[in-house]
């Protein structure tokens, strides 16, 4: 339980089917944190709301977890030029592992979150992970990463519902979180100091020039370590002429290459990190690249049971080292699997 409308109807709607429930909310971040789903009120508002439902409350202190896994990978990542997804690593490492091992040290049968996607049932047995029912609430981008073993102990009460039912049943209930804002952002990073005063606390930044495709300066940044392919204000830049974004970050060599939306398009992807739902499958796929971004279709060909080669059906942007790529079956929309771009073709 975050704190959130999700989790406590998910709550609700396992008593309503007749579980033994008790929620339990994780702390993660001990560091400031006014935003995403760490804060102290958000702890109070799920506990809170255990109580309305007349469930037992625990609080989970994994915080060494959290820097190790989360946060510690974050910073190095933003060092080296890539670009990170903390809450999918949150959910890789912390939700759906560290939880877990705790859920069976206690003897409970499942873990059930309030993630809006739908796990299914093959023909076969197997598990399937499915979209949310609500398209614009989806997140089984987020959760990509779930793999047999863990489908097996998991349930998603609310992924059938749409986000005005949850927040309707939420209001019917009289629960203090039937109105709150849905989280945004990640959880330690303030929305006071942002991202930059966060990673400058903990690493050095470099200045970097700025140069055009032909590799003529044409201005500098402060930081290239807050530079992410694709890129297009904060480049330093001067105003007028056509748009220009970041097409190249090198920051060994401390160089930020600028060109045209053009200049972005690229014919493929390679994707290393990769895990699968259930098995790796070759062929026709539809590839999502951020939690909301419409899906690309594309052709695959799985090079190793951990690395796949992405051919776009027409020119598509390129996706920056690092970001999470989710692949989906091209006709039904179910999730195969995922991993980490490399960088384009």
């Amino acid at each position: 339980m975050s704190g959130g409308v999700d989790s406590s109807v998910a709550a609700h709607l396992l008593l309503e089917a007749g579980h033994q429930v008790v929620g339990v909310t994780m702390k993660l971040w001990g560091g400031d944190s006014d935003t995403g789903c760490c804060s102290v009120s958000d702890v109070d508002a799920a506990r809170r709301v255990a109580q309305q439902l007349g469930i037992d409350h625990l609080v989970f202190n994994f915080g060494a977890d959290f820097d190790e896994h989360v946060v510690d990978p974050y910073v190095d990542a933003h060092a080296a030029g890539v670009t990170p997804n903390p809450c999918i690593e949150c959910n890789r490492s912390i939700k759906f592992s560290r939880l877990l091992q705790r859920a069976d040290l206690l003897g409970f049968d499942a873990v059930a979150t309030g993630h809006h996607a739908r796990i299914g049932r093959g023909a076969d047995g197997s598990f399937a992970l499915e979209r949310g029912a609500d398209a614009a609430k989806d997140q089984s981008y987020v959760v990509h990463m779930l793999d047999q073993a863990t489908l097996a102990r998991t349930m998603f009460p609310v992924g059938d519902l749409d986000k005005d039912r949850v927040r309707s049943i939420a209001a019917d209930l009289g629960l203090r979180t039937a109105d709150k804002p849905d989280s945004q952002d990640v959880c330690f990073i303030t929305s006071t100091g942002g991202r930059e005063t966060f990673l400058g606390d903990r690493i050095p930044f470099h200045s970097a020039e700025v140069v055009d495709t032909a590799g003529a300066r044409i201005g500098s940044v402060d930081s290239v370590e807050m530079v992410t392919l694709g890129q297009r204000r904060g480049l330093g830049l001067p105003g007028g002429g056509p748009k220009r974004y970041a097409v190249a970050v090198d920051v060994a060599e401390r160089r930020v290459t600028v060109g045209t939306d053009a200049d972005l398009l690229t014919v493929g992807l390679d994707v290393s990190g990769v895990t699968w739902v259930d098995r790796p499958v070759s062929g026709e796929v539809l590839v999502q690249c951020s939690a909301h971004g419409a899906p690309r279709r594309a052709s695959l060909v799985v090079e190793s049971p951990d690395r796949v080669s992405i051919t776009w059906a027409s020119p598509a942007r390129a996706v920056a080292p690092g970001q999470s790529v989710v692949l989906d079956d091209a006709a039904d929309a179910r999730v195969l699997g995922g991993g980490s771009a490399l960088g384009p073709r």
